[in-house]
């Protein structure tokens, strides 16, 4: 899952929504929270995704999977996650930004032969590293997997993912059926990462929907 930033969507103006886009949004990474130490990729947010080598001396080229590319100017080292689950901890050499992209150099990799392995690898850090988000933004991470009940106390079931429509994102819940809520402060009335529950007071007829 992709680390994404997202701002509960409000009637209210404000700087930050004017300066950036109408509708910042949640940020995106591996969900569940749970220790390294048990697991170590449950813990792991997605920032970039490796695509193939760069020049001749072990660079790689990677797309930016999340929405605070200055994440990388404070790292040292990085997990480097395989299509097969394999998990590796590897130091950042350096690292510039090359158009919409960015490049990595990464320790002990030193020609172009040995960077064609790391194709498809995910580039994550532990979630404990995150930038701290402003009131009301929230990481889609967060959101994904709460409880989502309505203030009558009727479950509805739990967020699967969030879908971004352009105005409102739409929070997906999986439930007797599937339902999609927008993640709109006078729609979605509490909401407690911590305890994964989203409190919802929907509006007439869009559970029918």
């Amino acid at each position: 899952m992709r680390q994404k930033a997202l701002r509960q969507n409000t009637n209210k103006p404000s700087k930050t929504a004017e300066s950036q886009n109408p509708l910042p949004s949640i940020s995106v990474s591996s969900s569940n929270t749970v220790h390294p130490e048990s697991d170590p990729n449950s813990d792991l947010v997605t920032i970039a995704r490796l695509i193939r080598p760069q020049g001749i001396k072990g660079e790689i080229i990677a797309s930016i999977e999340t929405d605070f590319p200055e994440h990388f100017e404070d790292l040292d080292s990085i997990f480097l996650v395989f299509p097969n689950g394999k998990i590796q901890k590897t130091i950042l050499e350096d690292f510039w930004f090359h158009k919409d992209r960015i490049v990595l150099k990464l320790k002990s990799i030193n020609s172009r032969t040995e960077a064609e392995a790391f194709r498809n690898v995910a580039v994550k850090i532990p979630s404990s590293e995150l930038i701290q988000l402003p009131e009301n933004e929230y990481y889609e991470f967060d959101l994904v997997g709460c409880s989502v009940v309505t203030i009558d106390g009727i479950e509805l079931g739990e967020v699967k993912e969030l879908v971004d429509t352009g105005a409102a994102p739409l929070l997906v819940i999986n439930g007797i059926k599937e339902y999609l809520i927008p993640f709109a402060e006078e729609i979605c009335t509490t909401i407690d990462v911590a305890q994964k529950k989203i409190i919802v007071n929907p509006p007439s007829g869009l559970l029918e929907l």
